[in-house]
C-alpha cells in the first residue's frame, strides 16, 4: 500500500522543525526510562495514584442541552518524578461536557488531544516552545508519562462521580496516549485509538514527520556526548522491530541521501552518480567540523561502525577514487557523517520504542473492547517494519479507512464516532453489572 500524496503535501506546507533543542537533558532521559519500567507494569502502578486524588471544577457554562465544566488538578508526575515537568505543565486542565438528559446510563469517553490541538492543552505549553513543535525529544516522553497518570486521575474521579461506562479515545498522538493510558488501567475499558499504531518510533524515523526533525542538532549532541552510550544500556528490547534498522530504514532515511546506493553513487547513469556524489560530499564537508570537534574515540567508533557495515573505501566507483591523503580524509568524514546519521536514527528509534512501544507496557485487561481505526495510506504513522497491534493485543479489532492521515482526520470523523459507539455497546453487553 502506498502513502497519501495529501499527507506528503500537507507536511511540506509546515515549515517548523521538531526537536530544535535536541534530545533533552540526559539526566531527564534516564529518569524517564527508569520510571517507564514502573508504569509499564500495571501491577506496580496500583497505588501510584490515590483513589481520592483531588480534582477541581473552577468554571461551569450553562447551555440549552449541556453543561461545560472546566477543571484542573496537579499532575501526579510532578510528585512522582519531581521537576521533570516544565512549570507551565504541572497543572493539568480538562473540559467536561455533560448532557442535561441521558438516554441510558451516563457514559463518558475521555478524548486526549492530538498534535496541534491547543484548545485545552495550549495552557500547558512551555513558554519557549514554538506552536506544537516539541523542543526536545524528552518532551514527548514526559508528556506520555504525565498523560498515563493523569488519565488514571480522571477515570477514578469519574467513577467516584457515578459515571459509567468509561472509555478512552484520541486521534493521532492523542490515540497513542490513550492507548498507553489504557494499558495502565486495572479494569476492562473501551479504547478507540484513531490514526495511531503500535509505536511512535516510525513516526519520527520513516514517516513524513521525520523530514521535520532537526537531525543536525540531534547528531551533533549524539556525537559529542558519551552519556548517550550509557543511556542505550537503559533501553529494553521490546520486540523484533526494536533496533533492527536494516535496509528498509536505510532506504527511507530522512537524511539528504536516500539510500546507501545513492551515497556510494552506484547508479547506471554516470551523470546522476556524479551529482549524487557531489551532493553527499557537500553535506559531508558541512559536517566535518562537527566530527573533528568530537572525541577521537567517538570518531574512531563511528568509522569502525561504517567499516563493519561492509563499506570498502577501496572499491568505490572510479570517480570516487582520490589520490591524496587530504581527499581520502574527506571521503572518510563523508562516510563517518552518514554513519553518525544512521546511529542517530537508530538511537531515536530505541528511545521512542522504549517509551511508546505498546509491547513495553501491560496488555489491556480486555482487548476485545479495543477498536483501532487506521488509514490505509497513512504517511504520518507508517506500519511497515513494526509489530502490528493485533500481534501485541490479540483480540483487538482494526478498521481500515481508504486514504491518508490528513483526509481521514478531516472527513472521517463519523467513522471515529461509530467506532466509539460500537466499543461502548460491546462493553455494556459484556459487562452489564461492572459498576
Amino acid at each position: 500500500m502506498g502513502v497519501s500524496r495529501l499527507d506528503v503535501f500537507y507536511r511540506r506546507l509546515l515549515l517548523t522543525k521538531l526537536f530544535i533543542g535536541g534530545w533533552g537533558k540526559p539526566e531527564d532521559l534516564k529518569r524517564i526510562f527508569e520510571f517507564r519500567k514502573i508504569i509499564g507494569d500495571r501491577e506496580r502502578c496500583k497505588s501510584l495514584v490515590p483513589e481520592d486524588y483531588p480534582v477541581y471544577i473552577n468554571k461551569t457554562e450553562e447551555h440549552s442541552d449541556c453543561q461545560i465544566h472546566d477543571g484542573f488538578f496537579i499532575s501526579p508526575l510532578e510528585q512522582l518524578v519531581p521537576g521533570i515537568l516544565p512549570p507551565e505543565s504541572v497543572k493539568a486542565r480538562f473540559q467536561f461536557i455533560v448532557p442535561k438528559r441521558w438516554q441510558k446510563n451516563r457514559p463518558v469517553c475521555i478524548h486526549l488531544a492530538g498534535t496541534g490541538d491547543h484548545l485545552l492543552h495550549g495552557y500547558r505549553k512551555p513558554k519557549d516552545q514554538l506552536r506544537s513543535s516539541l523542543k526536545n525529544v524528552s518532551d514527548l516522553l514526559v508528556m506520555g508519562g504525565a498523560l498515563i497518570l493523569e488519565s488514571t486521575v480522571l477515570l477514578r474521579w469519574l467513577e467516584r462521580e457515578g459515571y459509567w461506562p468509561l472509555g478512552m479515545t484520541g486521534i493521532s498522538m492523542g490515540g497513542y496516549m490513550a492507548s498507553l493510558a489504557v494499558t495502565n488501567w486495572p479494569k476492562p475499558i473501551p479504547l478507540i485509538p484513531c490514526l495511531s499504531w503500535s509505536t511512535a518510533s516510525s513516526v519520527f524515523t520513516t514517516g513524513v514527520l521525520s523530514k521535520a526533525v532537526n537531525w543536525t542538532e540531534l547528531e551533533k549532541q549524539y556525537a559529542i556526548n558519551s552519556v548517550y552510550e550509557d543511556i542505550i544500556k537503559l533501553l529494553e528490547y521490546c520486540g523484533a522491530d526494536s533496533f533492527k534498522m536494516g535496509q528498509g530504514l536505510l532506504k527511507n532515511s530522512p537524511g539528504s541521501v536516500d539510500s546507501l546506493e545513492q551515497l556510494l553513487g552506484l547508479s547506471t547513469d554516470d551523470k546522476t552518480s556524479q551529482a549524487q556524489y557531489s551532493k553527499a560530499e557537500g553535506k559531508a564537508e558541512a559536517g566535518r567540523g562537527l566530527l573533528i570537534r568530537g572525541s577521537g574515540d567517538k570518531v574512531d567508533q563511528l568509522l569502525s561502525s561504517v567499516n563493519s557495515c561492509g563499506v570498502n573505501f577501496d572499491t568505490l566507483p572510479s570517480f570516487h577514487a582520490k589520490n591524496t591523503l587530504h581527499e581520502k580524509k574527506r571521503d572518510s568524514s563523508k562516510y563517518c557523517r552518514q554513519s553518525l546519521h544512521m546511529e542517530s536514527i537508530s538511537f531515536m528509534k530505541g528511545v521512542m520504542d522504549e517509551c511508546t512501544h505498546m509491547a513495553n507496557f501491560s496488555v489491556p485487561v480486555d482487548t476485545s473492547l479495543i477498536i483501532v481505526v487506521q488509514a490505509k495510506e497513512d504517511a504520518y504513522v507508517p506500519r511497515a517494519g513494526v509489530r502490528s497491534l493485533q500481534e501485541i493485543w490479540p483480540g483487538c479489532e482494526v478498521r481500515y479507512l481508504n486514504g491518508g492521515h490528513i483526509s481521514a482526520y478531516l472527513f472521517k470523523q463519523n467513522v471515529f464516532r461509530r467506532a466509539i459507539y460500537d466499543a461502548f455497546n460491546r462493553f455494556c453487553m459484556k459487562y452489564p453489572n461492572l459498576h
